[in-house]
């Protein structure tokens, strides 16, 4: 497959996201990419994703030169273009004409608009780069951007903002713990907290390492739950919620015996398909983590809930276009439940790392309140989260972490976050 179908791929999953409100992960399931071969693969979706985090940037570029907003299958072509042009710094003669090319692909719609294509990108490819650099991030969505302000201020919203129009860079977790080993064997840069990350671009497969399952891909921020919980080996450990699994992988490097549960049959496929390429052992199980139960307790639960993957939005530019306000409540009702679920499969004494990859204090802090006012004798325990090596300064009042974009700023940022340790009384002696 040639450059410009690649460019047409790339706006067509744009158009999915902005009209249809289908997510890139879902499109792509669909088939939506399937007809690529893998490098133009790879190329459209990159395409898709800058495009996707400076819609608003592009459209800014664009308006002077359009009298009235076209088409939208025309709109997403042009917003791929000015993306490709400004953020990738691809030359703009090749990226117009092809622009043009992918236009006429539309049939009858797109020829009459091929002219308008031609000459708009013309005009907007001749703003200054220094232009283009000056234009404000891309705003979340009012239903967010709202919930944001009131929670962390304007200032700590429009940095986080900025972070996400950034996007991520590639972290990784060493099976061994040896971060700077594996960041010296592969030029890559060691975390305070434990991760290696990776700046430029790398094909995953071809990382020295990763046929021996020397490590795995998993965000720096997301690495700390298990830090947290530090499971000891011959722990009894339970992962809730597990797949994709890089937490239940971390759990068993360290010798814990570890039980990984997840709702998803297909999701748990992919994590046993981890632990055998990592060699590493963990027993699975397909339920549902409200109705499941075990014989024995455990000594440690790690339950990373379902949430709004608010926190992610740099990684999935698509997420904000896609959902909206409507199923919070209905979230933050069914993670009360898992955690109330998980402290009852605890052991006395025994400790529950509760997680949610989310900016709102309904799915973290407030929830893990309210968890310490329903459970008398409950305790978070603050000296665990000192243990994975963060800024103590993202400690908040009740005792968990609160983890954002907008952190390490000059290290590339990391996902938003939020991560308690929770323990439960030992039985009282006479009781």
């Amino acid at each position: 497959m040639n450059d410009a179908t690649a460019r047409g791929a790339a706006a067509a999953l744009v158009l999915g996201v902005t009209e249809t409100r289908i997510s890139l992960a879902d499109q792509m399931a669909g088939g939506a990419l399937d007809a690529l071969a893998p490098p133009d693969r790879a190329r459209a979706q990159r395409l898709a994703l800058a495009a996707l985090r400076n819609l608003a940037r592009a459209d800014r570029v664009l308006k002077p030169h359009l009298r009235k907003s076209p088409p939208a299958p025309v709109r997403a072509i042009l917003r791929v273009a000015v993306a490709e042009i400004f953020v990738e710094a691809a030359p703009a003669h090749g990226v117009v004409s092809d622009a043009v090319t992918e236009a006429r692909r539309l049939g009858r719609l797109g020829e009459s608009f091929a002219g308008l294509v031609n000459a708009v990108l013309r005009r907007a490819a001749a703003t200054p780069a220094e232009t283009w650099a000056a234009l404000p991030p891309d705003p979340l969505p009012g239903w967010l951007r709202g919930r944001l302000m009131s929670a962390w201020g304007k200032a700590a919203t429009i940095a986080m903002e900025a972070a996400q129009v950034k996007g991520a860079a590639l972290d990784l977790t060493p099976k061994d713990g040896d971060a700077d080993a594996l960041a010296r064997r592969i030029g890559a840069t060691a975390l305070p907290t434990g991760s290696v990350r990776l700046t430029g671009p790398a094909q995953v497969s071809e990382l020295p390492g990763y046929g021996t399952g020397d490590w795995w891909v998993q965000d720096a921020a997301a690495a700390l739950a298990a830090k947290v919980l530090a499971p000891r080996p011959g722990e009894r450990v339970l992962d809730l919620c597990a797949a994709p699994g890089g937490k239940t992988l971390q759990l068993a490097a360290a010798g814990a015996k570890v039980t990984a549960l997840d709702l998803s049959a297909s999701r748990m496929d992919r994590v046993r398909e981890n632990l055998a390429r990592c060699g590493l052992q963990a027993e699975t199980v397909v339920a549902d983590a409200l109705d499941w139960d075990s014989a024995h307790p455990f000594d440690a639960v790690l339950l990373d809930a379902p949430c709004s993957a608010t926190g992610t939005i740099r990684r999935h530019p698509d997420l904000p276009f896609v959902r909206d306000a409507s199923g919070l409540k209905a979230l933050f009702a069914l993670q009360a439940a898992l955690l109330d679920r998980a402290l009852g499969l605890l052991g006395p004494g025994g400790r529950l790392v509760f997680a949610t990859c989310s900016l709102l204090p309904e799915e973290g802090e407030r929830q893990v309140s309210a968890a310490l006012s329903r459970h008398p004798g409950l305790m978070a325990d603050r000296a665990a989260l000192a243990r994975a090596g963060v800024d103590p300064g993202w400690i908040s009042a009740e005792g968990g972490l609160r983890l954002r974009p907008d952190y390490w700023p000059g290290r590339g940022g990391m996902d938003g976050f939020y991560i308690a340790c929770l323990r439960r009384p030992s039985v009282v002696a006479g009781h």
